[in-house]
């Protein structure tokens, strides 16, 4: 019984940590987004937020967000309801909220995060996309 005990211990202290680990972190990301999912804007790079209204860590990422886009020029963020874009959080694979997707100005994905991201490193990012 206490092995059991521990190894339930142990495994979830692994899942935390590796959540821990991902959350808010971005990643690199390749493909491009539905067709008709944003109306087109050439020159800017978007963050593309998926939430829902009962969603709290979506109200942080927004802030987010719209501080980033306030700030940059060639920057706007976009945020979309999840329930009411079902058939492109399928098509992208997006399994939590809050999802943030940076897109190029392409309109290709080039970074995801699942959670609020540091507000530093989303800078960094985005510079670096506007950079290319």
């Amino acid at each position: 019984m206490t092995i059991v005990v521990l190894a339930v211990l142990a495994a979830a202290t692994v899942a935390g940590l590796v959540y821990r680990a991902r959350y808010g972190r971005l990643r690199a990301a390749q493909g491009d987004l539905p067709p008709g999912l944003l109306p087109p804007a050439r020159d800017t790079v978007t963050l593309l937020q998926f939430s829902s209204a009962t969603c709290a860590p979506c109200r942080r990422v927004r802030a987010v967000c719209a501080d980033l886009a306030g700030g940059l020029d060639g920057v706007r963020h976009v945020e979309l309801d999840a329930d009411e874009h079902l058939d492109a959080v399928r098509e992208l694979g997006i399994w939590r909220l809050p999802t943030l997707l940076v897109v190029d100005r392409s309109g290709r994905v080039a970074t995801r995060t699942v959670g609020v991201p540091d507000q530093a490193a989303l800078r960094a990012t985005v510079t670096e996309v506007l950079a290319t």
